[in-house]
């Protein structure tokens, strides 16, 4: 068991987010569904309670309680390989209610916030050339989903 877990409130639908999550992430799995033994604010006895699922290799665990919300101020960071990739998870991420934010960051249909960033931006923003780190960091600024090509153009004074 990983030492430190994750931990989700949804209200109501934490199976169906977790199913949603596993489902764009290889490495990701459905590890176990508790159903509630007893009547709960959550629901009738036989609902779902907990969800412990796999995301990427990382073990997290969602819970159906009412009356919880998600703020910015935690959100899952997504390192994305490509462009491709980063289209894609987007997409997926913000289908039927997600939205937009800024700078790659992204709220999805559940209210969970993402951060979906090319290792590229990571390594242009760390670039020892504090000029290019620069402009890379305010051509990031200015995207709201990352697009790694105007990134590196930005960085390098294009």
């Amino acid at each position: 068991m990983q030492k430190v877990t994750p931990f989700l409130s949804f209200d109501g639908c934490a199976e169906e987010a977790a199913r949603y999550y596993v489902s764009l992430l290889p490495d990701s799995r459905i590890d176990r569904i508790t159903h509630s033994p007893m009547e709960t604010e959550g629901g009738a006895p036989g609902t779902v309670l907990m969800v412990e699922f796999t995301l990427a290799g990382t073990k997290y665990l969602a819970l159906n309680t009412p009356g919880f919300q998600f703020t910015e101020a935690v959100s899952f960071l997504i390192a994305c390989e490509t462009q491709e990739e980063t289209d894609r998870l987007w997409t997926a991420l913000t289908a039927d209610g997600g939205k937009e934010i800024a700078c790659g960051w992204l709220k999805d249909r559940w209210g969970v916030f993402w951060q979906v960033t090319p290792t590229r931006l990571m390594e242009l923003i760390g670039d020892s050339d504090r000029d290019r780190a620069r402009r890379a960091m305010e051509a990031m600024c200015e995207m709201v989903k990352i697009d790694i090509a105007g990134v590196e153009r930005a960085a390098d004074g294009k």
